[in-house]
């Protein structure tokens, strides 16, 4: 609808048909069970994305306080000065804030009033940068893994590279089922419009 009224003098948009409806009422009208279809597949997409989103946010928090190897008599890590320690500690916070972040973006899909003008622009990006969130929250978890893996078998088990190499099978499956649909998100969302963009108003 936006695509058309951005090409149309603007009194056009005030015609009224014989049903004394406007443009607008009439899209609206026509395409009442299509904005409800897009509800339920928002909300239930919404919702398996914000269960695997708060499960990593859990994880990752957890983990966090109870690092590979133990603590000292001091209390700090054992493997605190390794620099697979960093790494993993880097990680795990990059995965915990990115999940964090997800969860977020889902609650605020889910909390929407799901008006005509939100499935515009506000649905769509909030269900991108979740996605987008949650993604990277999936691959920093899975190297996180991999350092501890790394820290508490040593880097000559001969465990370590089959652990690790199926460790990355989760985002690539993950990437196969929604990356084509965050791509198509984008598209539609900040992609041309159906029209030419360059196209004059008609007259």
């Amino acid at each position: 609808m936006s695509e058309v009224e951005s090409i149309v003098l603007p009194k056009i948009k005030k015609v009224e048909n014989k049903d004394d409806m406007t443009p607008r009422e009439l899209f609206t009208k026509n395409h009442k069970d299509l904005m409800k279809e897009g509800e339920i597949w928002m909300k239930d997409t919404t919702t398996s994305c914000t269960v695997v989103a708060a499960l990593i946010l859990t994880i990752m928090f957890a983990a966090a306080f109870t690092v590979p190897g133990g603590n000292n008599d001091t209390g700090l890590p054992i493997f605190f000065n390794k620099k697979l320690f960093s790494l993993f500690i880097i990680t795990d916070s990059l995965s915990l804030f990115s999940s964090a972040s997800s969860v977020l973006m889902f609650l605020g899909i889910l909390t929407s009033r799901y008006a005509e003008e939100d499935f515009l622009k506000s649905l769509p990006t909030k269900m991108i940068i979740g996605l987008s969130t949650l993604f990277f929250s999936i691959a920093t978890m899975m190297i996180s893994f991999s350092a501890c893996l790394l820290l508490v078998l040593g880097e000559e088990s001969w465990m370590v590279i089959p652990v690790i190499s199926l460790a990355s099978i989760p985002v690539t499956l993950f990437v196969l089922m929604q990356f084509p649909l965050l791509v198509d998100m984008y598209i539609s969302t900040y992609g041309p419009g159906i029209f030419d963009r360059k196209m004059e108003q008609w007259l």
